[in-house]
């Protein structure tokens, strides 16, 4: 086994997993701490150091809030369990699971970007455990991250130090940590050469800004995006530029009482996350002109995204969207700004003539199940020739809460860390989250997630999504693929967001 690595910055020692034929390597630095004049900074190279590093334990998470506090809280009952996790701005490590007994055996690599929002979240998630992935026979990196302020503040100062960074620091540090696996991983016997990039909910936004990002191109062979894309349906498409996210740094610096950048990175990191808490400050990805030269949507719409084998779904019971409208003017004003001179089509299709309450419920629509519809399509307009696979996750979950397949729980399914969850789960969600596992990690060797389950029965097959047939692969009790049903309405949602 594979129990201590060279790499770039020095040895590092690992630890057996629970399976002692896996190999865990907790708290690799892969960046210098960004702290001091580091703070708001891309990330920086790791330090070497001599003798053998002990990376058995978790490095602290990045700056945010205190996890585990609000017992209301279905994220908290899930998995923010801990409220003393160590957390610290010295936050740049990541992690590896290999199942390598030589450095030699060049096995597909999973890069692995969590969830929170852009504003919390972390790598030590129960959750996020990639034992059960890496015994299928792949390399697990599970990356860290600065998050909100720290990770995603623009300012006028910042802009005029570096010009080539000036914000979205922390995708900075998901890219330097895809770069550091590429030209590390080969010693804990993963291929540089075959790394898929991976992430839920903003980790898979970060997965799609990633592919955003043309210096990425050659050193991502695979992307899968796990409730992560987003499109304004009934909203305008606007996000936040380089000068407005700026202008909110100058506010939020006004906020902190501060004169320049240089007081600002003087202040506590604490200080500076309690007073963004006050300010309800929410920072995430900035169209900059340098690592996001437009935002992913347009580039979705323009063909200009990273073209690589990608799977992308969603969960039954998660985020849907109603027009946000508070009187049937307004609500046909939404609808000559969104959908012109198919506006009446839009009124007749979801009877507003019933009344304002009643219009919303009946244009009551799922946001990821159609702006996965939409990104497909855009990308099959546009050329864009590797295979995409498309999947819809809505088992019944248990437990008292009644919850439904929320936003998020799919994560105890494809990292088949079922028994560590309070959920009194029983076999058939351990049948699902294995077949789930094993698609994963086929995706993940070779672009296609079809192949046999542990007993070498064939799975089901999954096709690729097309226009003239939308497969999509249900994993509800066991897998079950079907063609991707939508309404009238959410056709015409999906048309107005491909222009």
């Amino acid at each position: 086994m594979l129990r201590t690595v060279k790499t770039e910055t020095g040895l590092v020692r690992g630890t057996p997993a629970a399976d002692p034929r896996i190999t865990a390597f907790k708290g690799i630095p892969f960046a210098a701490p960004p702290v001091g004049n580091l703070r708001w900074k891309a990330p920086q190279p790791a330090a070497s150091w001599e003798g053998v590093k002990d990376c058995i334990e978790f490095a602290p998470i990045s700056v945010q809030n205190i996890p585990g506090l609000n017992k209301d809280d279905i994220y908290t009952r899930e998995w923010n369990v801990d409220p003393e996790i160590p957390m610290n701005e010295d936050c740049l490590y990541l992690n590896v699971w290999t199942p390598a007994k030589s450095a030699d055996e060049k096995l597909p690599v999973y890069v692995w970007y969590f969830g929170g929002g852009l504003q919390v979240g972390n790598p030590a998630e129960m959750e996020f455990d990639g034992e059960r992935l890496a015994r299928r026979g792949i390399v697990v990196v599970s990356v860290n991250y600065r998050v909100n302020v720290f990770g995603f503040l623009a300012h006028p100062e910042l802009t005029a130090e570096a010009p080539e960074a000036p914000t979205n620091f922390g995708h900075l540090d998901q890219q330097a940590g895809l770069l550091w696996t590429k030209r590390n991983i080969a010693a804990f016997g993963g291929d540089p050469d075959r790394i898929t990039i991976g992430g839920q909910s903003a980790g898979g936004m970060s997965v799609l800004a990633q592919l955003n990002c043309p210096a990425n191109e050659g050193s991502i062979q695979g992307a899968i995006v796990e409730s992560g894309i987003f499109m304004g349906f009934y909203q305008p498409r606007v996000l936040e530029t380089l000068a407005d996210a700026e202008k909110r740094g100058e506010d939020f610096f006004a906020f902190l009482g501060v004169k320049n950048l240089e007081e600002a990175r003087a202040l506590s990191a604490e200080y500076i996350r309690d007073k963004n808490n006050e300010y309800q400050g929410r920072w995430g990805t900035v169209t900059d002109g340098v690592f996001q030269p437009a935002n992913y949507m347009d580039s979705l719409r323009s063909g200009k995204l990273l073209d690589v084998p990608l799977m992308m779904g969603y969960t039954d019971d998660e985020f849907f969207a109603v027009p946000e409208a508070e009187s049937e003017e307004s609500l046909r004003e939404l609808a000559q700004r969104q959908f012109g001179e198919r506006a009446e089509e839009f009124l007749s299709l979801i009877k507003a003539e019933e009344g304002l309450e009643a219009a919303k419920e009946n244009a009551r629509v799922s946001t990821i199940k159609n702006a996965v519809h939409a990104a497909f399509r855009m990308m099959e307009k546009n050329g864009m020739t590797s295979p995409r696979y498309f999947y819809a996750f809505g088992p019944e979950i248990p437990g008292w809460d009644h919850p439904g397949a929320f936003h998020s729980s799919d994560l105890w399914f494809f990292f088949e860390t079922l028994a560590k969850c309070w959920r009194p789960f029983t076999g058939k969600h351990y049948d699902l989250a294995r077949q789930m596992c094993n698609y994963w990690v086929n995706f993940v060797k070779t672009g296609n997630p079809n192949g046999e389950d542990a007993d070498g029965s064939s799975m089901e097959a999954w096709a690729p999504y097309q226009l003239e047939e939308p497969i999509c692969m249900g994993f509800r009790d066991m897998p079950k693929a079907e063609v991707s049903e939508t309404s009238p309405l959410e056709e015409l949602l999906i048309e107005s967001q491909m222009k």
